[in-house]
């Protein structure tokens, strides 16, 4: 999902503008739920963006991960040095960079009265275990790797096994093998049926009225299943339910699609920031836990807003805008390597490509 995709022709040029709004939107999804949970939690209550954290949930994190595998198929046959340094390195380096400056930030916390080597196994842990909001950046080179590594299995066998991997009520100690069998399967449908969905998201760009037919009985159906109680044990909502979910993860990504290319088709302001943020979607999401945590610490102590929905949406807010104007503010000096990943950092590189610190994911 992050990076940008370099020049395209006119007409590709259409394509990657949806797939940057979808990007934008799956990013502010991300940050408002952090936000809002945070916040809400901080200040005992809850305000109406958690009404909107809770439609979302179905599908937030599995369109993060179906718009990753996009453009797998691009890069997926090439030798695995090749491969390995646009889908591994350029991951592992942001993923260790921000994993080392999220942690220096907490210190205290992490370290306590143990002292420095505390810190240190906290960072070994760190190349086992997902850190923080980090994982998702973590997940992106294991899926990648998976997948290439078992491109050769036929893709109905692939999606049915990731599909069971989903639906089955896995627990695990290992964070990193959970989340792998619950989000697997969506990344893999990326890859697999890229072409289905970009020929989807022509046909809601050309059909429009359909399009929001469709898109409206969907948002229906999801508000109805995403806030109505379910009666089973460990399962909060009818949303959550096995099968449910899986089904509900797929069809809410698809529905971003959709919107994401009638939005790019519509023009205007809020299509132009949506994909705004979504071309520096990988910008935000490494950055944008300091600066929330910061505000939403202000906030709080201070009492300067009493309101929960909008102490949460004020907290997003800047948590969206600091990550893009620090990223400006560093373009050309020695910081941009918070966001450029340095020539020393890359180990194969291919004649005709580029190596912008954003590669098409």
């Amino acid at each position: 999902m992050f990076g940008e995709a370099g020049a395209a022709v006119p007409a590709e040029a259409l394509r990657l503008a949806w797939v940057d709004v979808a990007k934008g939107i799956c990013i502010l999804l991300v940050v408002m739920m952090h936000s809002t949970l945070g916040t809400g939690a901080a200040m005992e209550g809850e305000g109406f963006l958690h009404t909107v954290v809770t439609f979302a949930k179905p599908f937030r994190i599995p369109d993060f991960f179906l718009l990753s595998g996009l453009f797998l198929g691009r890069v997926i046959d090439r030798p695995w040095r090749l491969f390995a340094d646009r889908r591994v390195v350029h991951f592992a380096y942001f993923y260790g960079l921000w994993v080392v400056i999220q942690s220096l930030a907490k210190y205290p916390a992490i370290v306590g009265e143990a002292g420095p080597g505390a810190f240190a196994t906290h960072l070994l842990n760190a190349l086992v275990e997902p850190y923080s909001t980090l994982w998702f950046i973590y997940l992106l080179a294991v899926f990648s790797v998976a997948t290439k590594m078992l491109r050769r299995v036929p893709p109905a066998v692939l999606l049915a096994g990731a599909a069971l991997l989903q639906v089955a009520p896995i627990a695990t100690p290992s964070y990193l093998a959970e989340e792998f069998c619950a989000r697997y399967v969506y990344f893999l449908a990326g890859y697999v049926f890229a072409d289905r969905i970009f020929a989807l998201a022509d046909r809601a760009a050309a059909a429009p009225r359909i399009a929001c037919t469709f898109l409206l009985l969907w948002a229906g159906i999801e508000a109805w299943l995403a806030f109505t109680p379910s009666s089973l044990p460990g399962y909060p909502t009818l949303a959550s339910l096995p099968v449910v979910a899986l089904i509900l993860g797929g069809a809410g990504a698809l529905a971003i699609v959709a919107g994401a290319a009638l939005l790019t088709v519509a023009g205007g302001p809020v299509a132009t920031s949506l994909r705004a943020c979504g071309r520096r979607s990988i910008v935000i999401y490494l950055a944008f836990f300091l600066p929330m945590a910061a505000t939403r610490t202000l906030l709080v102590k201070a009492g300067l807003i009493t309101d929960v929905g909008l102490a949460s949406l004020t907290v997003m807010a800047v948590a969206v805008i600091v990550p893009l104007a620090l990223e400006r503010a560093v373009r050309g000096t020695v910081l941009r390597v918070l966001f450029v990943r340095p020539k020393a950092f890359h180990i194969a590189t291919a004649a005709n490509s580029q190596a912008p610190a954003l590669q098409a994911a």
